[in-house]
């Protein structure tokens, strides 16, 4: 990618937020500035100028970020995709790989909106996202954010759970979510998926006490 296309697609991004999906102006400083960090990541870490090649992938595996984000939809108390333009922006960046930009979009929007429990719980998915699935401190503040505005949600402890469990803390992420277990209903649509998580997670837990037992 030459700098020119960088910079094309930061202008394409910023037209379709404010005119397409009409993103109101207060929103629109915070989202230049992601914009602009992300063209200053490419310059600092990308190389344009050399051709492109083959190599060995060492790297971890990347984050499924289009399933996390298909996923927090559809737990939202609509059942849709939410409405809120700063999140569906967020969404689009995630689903391609800008975390960070991401982050500072939804950071936008929880400044805008310091209630808006779904903003919160998709910025804690980004930024364990941006940290390669681990939970560091901000993504954990802003899963509890989700959690104290939505108390009664099931993405928070569901997706907190993830994270916790991504970061090897396997007993605090099986107490979320046998608690998340204990007070959903027989029908709720995430019961057969958290009792398969739960199921897969105490495999793990008995494995990594039995490898400490052989130690």
């Amino acid at each position: 990618m030459t700098w020119m296309i960088a910079i094309a697609l930061a202008l394409a991004m910023f037209l379709l937020a404010a005119i397409v999906l009409r993103l109101p102006r207060s929103g629109w400083e915070p989202l230049g500035a992601a914009l602009l960090l992300g063209i200053a990541g490419y310059g600092m870490q990308a190389s344009p100028g050399l051709s492109g090649a083959p190599r060995q992938d060492t790297q971890l595996p990347s984050v499924d970020a289009a399933s996390i984000v298909e996923d927090r939809n559809r737990l939202s108390d609509r059942g849709i995709p939410s409405s809120n333009r700063w999140i569906v922006i967020a969404d689009g960046m995630a689903r391609n790989g800008q975390f960070s930009n991401a982050s500072e979009v939804l950071l936008g929007a929880v400044e805008d909106d310091p209630e808006n429990s779904e903003a919160w719980l998709a910025l804690g998915n980004t930024l364990v996202a941006h940290a390669d699935g681990l939970l560091t401190p901000a993504a954990l503040l802003a899963f509890r954010k989700a959690e104290e505005t939505a108390p009664r949600a099931p993405g928070p402890p569901l997706f907190l759970g993830m994270a916790l469990a991504q970061s090897g803390r396997f007993a605090e992420a099986r107490s979320l979510w046998s608690g998340l277990l204990e007070r959903s209903a027989d029908d709720a649509p995430w019961r057969a998926e958290l009792e398969l998580q739960l199921e897969r997670l105490d495999q793990l837990i008995e494995a990594q006490a039995r490898a400490q037992q052989i130690q």
